[in-house]
């Protein structure tokens, strides 16, 4: 009889088939404008958006971040990568017997600044205590709600003066032939963080969590207009994310190896454990799909930014294929398929 695994959590695509095949043949099923089916980042009822995430990372604290840091930022960043304004947030916590009352309070600290960094508040909640098992000391699940900006209306004009568009939201199957593909900073750094931290591996070098609140950068660019889809490339990284993309759009989309950035202490640890980048988790980047009258304004403005300094381009939709395909440093070409799971241990 089949069991879960840990692959069935890693974001990857034995964690699709179980979404696909035994949760959605039981729930969803609504007259959501955006439903569980979509499975976008968020979904939208009666034009509010709703998000829920569960974080159980080990350890609860790592280099650039932590459990509470992530939880917030997390949800926050799900609620704006559809286009929305996130407003308020709920926060649940499983603490394990045995947790020091300081480490929860620090991470209770990060939550608070993350909040303050977003520009949100956590507005009810649950505590739970459960007896000492070994799942890391806590698991935090952050739900948020969002609504409707004047950025997004302002973003939604723009992409219509440039090519038809019937969606209200920034959606994974926005996607069209010709729209330019832009990734916010370099990628991977989260989970080889994390990593380093669970395996106590040590690379040499400053390697740390990108993990991040993105909804002031997002608005930002909305107000740039121009964007059709939006996605933070967590489990399963930038290969998962894309192939969502290409799935649900019904569009093939090319990458351009050379110009995805990837620091080269990141690089260096992956090419040691055998790993590759673009499979790698991230907590602090956006993907970005956008007309491509509009590719430039954009990119220049997400590289004003902290967050988007290390900004690129780094690809387009097209029509040549129905994958997505990755075009090699040596000019070369393959399938760039989705992971079947995550290729290192729960990073979120």
């Amino acid at each position: 009889m089949e069991r879960i695994t840990m692959a069935h959590g890693a974001g990857g695509t034995v964690m699709g088939n179980l979404i696909q095949n035994h949760v959605l043949k039981h729930l969803g099923g609504s007259n959501a404008e955006v439903p569980l089916e979509a499975l976008d980042d968020s979904a939208v009822v009666d034009n509010i958006v709703l998000k829920s995430d569960s974080h159980a990372v080990k350890p609860l604290f790592f280099p650039g971040g932590d459990i509470g840091r992530l939880a917030i930022a997390g949800t926050v960043n799900d609620i704006a990568m559809i286009g929305a304004q996130p407003i308020a947030l709920t926060c649940a916590m499983v603490l394990e017997e045995g947790l020091l009352i300081d480490d929860l309070d620090k991470i209770l600290e990060s939550m608070e600044q993350t909040c303050k960094e977003a520009g949100v508040y956590v507005v009810t909640g649950d505590t739970k205590v459960i007896e000492k098992s070994g799942f890391g000391g806590c698991i935090i699940n952050t739900s948020g709600i969002g609504k409707r900006s004047e950025a997004l209306e302002t973003n939604i004009a723009t992409v219509k003066m440039h090519r038809s568009f019937d969606s209200r939201w920034v959606l994974d199957s926005n996607l069209r032939e010709g729209d330019k593909l832009i990734v916010s900073g370099t990628v991977g750094d989260h989970g080889i963080t994390v990593l380093s931290a669970q395996e106590g591996y040590n690379f040499g070098s400053n390697i740390k969590s990108d993990v991040a609140p993105l909804n002031n950068v997002i608005k930002q660019l909305l107000e740039v207009g121009g964007i059709v889809s939006m996605k933070d490339p967590t489990r399963g990284g930038l290969s998962n994310s894309l192939n969502e993309w290409s799935q649900k759009s019904n569009v093939g989309i090319m990458i351009h190896e050379q110009n995805v950035p990837v620091r080269g202490d990141v690089n260096a640890a992956c090419e040691m454990l055998g790993l590759d980048p673009l499979e790698i988790g991230n907590e602090g980047k956006v993907l970005i799909g956008v007309v491509p009258q509009k590719a430039e304004q954009v990119l220049a403005t997400l590289k004003q930014t902290k967050e988007g300094k290390d900004a690129q381009i780094i690809g387009e939709a097209t029509s040549d294929f129905s994958e997505v395909v990755l075009e090699t440093v040596v000019g070369g070409k393959r399938i760039m398929a989705p992971p079947v799971g995550d290729p290192i241990p729960r990073i979120c």
